[in-house]
């Protein structure tokens, strides 16, 4: 018998502060513009790797 685990969705990292900067990156949650696009049609693999790439950018851009 087999048990399939259903896997919550993994959360948008959207903080309503919604405004692209130059390089169309969102200030608030530094997704790109196609990024945030394609959220919802993304994997929760997908989704993950977006964040740490956005984690990344936030992490660039104030050395944090």
């Amino acid at each position: 018998m087999s048990v399939e685990i259903k896997e919550k969705p993994v959360a948008s990292p959207c903080i309503s502060v919604c405004a692209l900067d130059e390089y169309d990156i969102c200030t608030g949650c530094y997704r790109s513009l196609q990024e945030i696009g394609d959220w919802s049609e993304l994997s929760n693999m997908a989704k993950r790797e977006v964040i740490f790439l956005a984690s990344r950018r936030c992490k660039d851009k104030y050395g944090l």
